[in-house]
């Protein structure tokens, strides 16, 4: 058995941890394309139930002291961030109406 990566207090949403706990707005941004609408509203159904406690969790701990597993789980609610629009506001991955544009983040969060 894997070890997982989030949290044991946040075991429901391991079926998502190793597609969505990603360190980077890009590679967040290519899986949500890369990603069907029923992949990503079944990711947010789960990691929205439990964004509120998931946020206070990570909150537990400085930033520069975070463990791995809590680490993971603020990527993951970097990831649901990344879907939100796509799921709430558009039914579809890619923003609609922008054809081939799109920005490059210079600097990502701290971790």
């Amino acid at each position: 058995m894997a070890t997982p990566l989030l949290p044991p207090e946040f075991s429901e949403l391991e079926p998502f941890a190793s597609k969505w706990c990603l360190p980077t707005e890009a590679k967040r941004y290519a899986t949500r394309l890369a990603s069907s609408m029923d992949e990503m509203q079944a990711f947010y159904a789960a990691a929205m139930a439990r964004g509120e406690e998931a946020i206070a969790y990570c909150d537990q701990s400085p930033l520069d002291e975070m463990p791995e597993q809590v680490v993971n789980l603020m990527h993951l609610l970097y990831s649901l961030i990344s879907i939100s629009f796509a799921v709430e506001c558009w039914s579809q991955p890619a923003v609609p109406d922008t054809g081939a544009a799109y920005l490059d983040l210079i600097v990502e969060p701290a971790l």
